[in-house]
């Protein structure tokens, strides 16, 4: 049985290199990136998105902006941490699925990792991967942004970084420097991301505004 999480969404930024144009709501294969995420990440116990206004989401997924409004991921990645921890509707999971919205392929990614966090969700293996795991391609490329990591372990990593001045415009490699997490490899182009309006095309995303 895998271990119960919790999942917080990224869906915020700027989009400076795609005109503004946010990309929650890029579209692929007919369905919003946003949605994609979500449904990447079901099986979650609680779900949070992190970001603007995301319209009307599913029954029972929450919904909370960093602050301030455009502060970096790592202050996204804190903002729905604490909403997860203020929700009344239980405690917060073990674990956390940290994951951008912005991968239309990210599914395959967290089967992958959820198939590989069972050993460290129950703290057996304290020499690698006691904090974690996180995504990496098969090229090498890590993507903190595709990781189950343990729930206390990024509530401490949070206090920590208070403490070093703040999370704002941090990077959430930064953030999450002092965990101990295990790299773990995912299918190919299932961390693919949009950055740029080369990067849609490359994977299919288009504007549903076109």
């Amino acid at each position: 049985m895998s271990a119960a999480f919790d999942a917080v969404i990224l869906a915020g930024g700027r989009s400076s290199r795609l005109g503004g144009v946010p990309k929650s709501g890029l579209m692929y294969d007919g369905e919003t990136l946003l949605a994609r995420a979500l449904r990447a990440a079901e099986g979650a116990a609680k779900t949070v998105v992190v970001g603007p206004d995301p319209g009307v989401l599913p029954a029972g997924v929450l919904a909370c902006r960093e602050d301030p409004p455009f502060s970096g991921p790592a202050s996204a990645i804190a903002a729905g941490l604490g909403a997860l921890a203020e929700d009344p509707s239980g405690t917060p999971a073990p674990l956390t699925l940290i994951l951008a919205c912005d991968m239309p392929h990210s599914a395959a990614a967290v089967q992958v990792l959820r198939r590989n966090v069972d050993v460290t969700a129950a703290g057996a293996n304290h020499a690698s991967g006691s904090d974690g795991v996180m995504a990496v391609t098969q090229e090498g490329r890590k993507q903190p942004l595709a990781g189950l990591y343990r729930t206390d372990s990024l509530l401490r990593a949070v206090d920590e970084a208070h403490l070093r001045g703040g999370l704002r415009d941090a990077s959430v490699f930064w953030l999450l420097a002092r965990l101990d997490v295990r790299l773990v490899t995912v299918p190919s182009g299932s961390t693919d991301d949009v950055d740029t309006w080369d990067d849609a095309a490359a994977l299919g995303v288009s504007n549903r505004e076109q």
